[in-house]
């Protein structure tokens, strides 16, 4: 897919609203035109084609990334990953199938950019729930629709009822509300005017069991197993970039690693976008392997 031509993602205030300017000079396409493109472009691989596919969504990449400014990371990299879920849909586009690409991008273009900023985040480990994955996305929001206060700890019955609506435990709230509003004191009151009782007193341990946590333990070193033996297939240049960006606690920009390489950053989001489907497809196999193999043992 012809790439070369997208204008370059900005890296601060100033490229950003140059880069929005840029993005807007790209042309909507009407249906049929749209049509046409995309027919060209799944039968028979006409890059001119998907890259004016490409170019007329750039400013719904920029309006989705927008969406994601209060997580506190560089616009300029949401943008990349959107635009990276971008070119993803218009890749996977079934034109005949009766809708526009905007409808079918935007759910590619989303899960990029929330990826990047479960990753960047942190949060993002080989246990973590869709459910917690949820509340992140959606806690304020669902705090603003409380008029709950975005600094400080949540009201008790804030709480309950943010975690009744999304599905999840008390205590994830509380612990995710924290992490995306900074910490609190446990010995806090839970009012201003109340002397009564603090936080720490309110909180429930709905923790594991031991028996739990061991089962946990035993999955997560299997998993880290497989992690391992799927990196073995990556060359040099892929594990090195992979690591950099999906396994640091500090995840490197692609920047940096462009300059690292001697290459572009689209060139290393490629190769990084590429180890990570190799890594995913073994540490698939790995499992599903282990899991036949487990149900016949089990079956002898």
């Amino acid at each position: 897919m012809a790439t070369n031509r997208v204008p370059t993602v900005p890296s601060s205030t100033t490229g950003l609203s140059r880069y929005l300017a840029d993005v807007r000079k790209f042309p909507m396409l009407e249906p049929d035109e749209e049509f046409m493109l995309a027919k060209r472009w799944k039968e028979h691989g006409d890059t001119d084609a998907a890259h004016q596919l490409v170019t007329s969504h750039l400013r719904l990449v920029a309006k989705i990334a927008m969406g994601y400014r209060g997580y506190g990371l560089p616009v300029g990299e949401v943008i990349s990953e959107g635009n990276v879920g971008l070119m993803q849909a218009v890749k996977k586009f079934e034109p005949d199938k009766g809708f526009r690409l905007a409808t079918y991008a935007m759910w590619w273009i989303r899960a990029s950019i929330q990826e990047y900023v479960l990753r960047s985040w942190s949060l993002v480990k080989m246990g973590t729930t869709a459910a917690q994955k949820k509340l992140f996305f959606n806690l304020r929001r669902a705090k603003s629709k409380l008029q709950a206060l975005d600094d400080g700890d949540l009201k008790p019955d804030q709480v309950k009822k943010i975690a009744e609506q999304l599905g999840v435990s008390e205590t994830d709230v509380v612990s995710m509300n924290r992490r995306l509003g900074g910490d609190s004191s446990l010995n806090a009151p839970l009012k201003a005017d109340d002397a009564t009782g603090e936080w720490q007193d309110w909180l429930t341990d709905d923790g594991p069991t031991q028996e739990e946590m061991l089962a946990d333990s035993e999955e997560l070193e299997h998993r880290r197993n497989y992690l391992a033996n799927a990196l073995e297939i990556l060359n040099d240049r892929e594990r090195a970039i992979f690591e950099a960006r999906r396994l640091k606690e500090s995840p490197k920009t692609l920047e940096q690693l462009s300059q690292v390489f001697g290459v572009s950053r689209e060139r290393i989001r490629q190769i990084e976008v590429r180890a990570f489907e190799k890594v995913q497809d073994a540490v698939q196999e790995a499992a599903q392997a282990a899991e036949a193999g487990g149900a016949s043992a089990g079956e002898a």
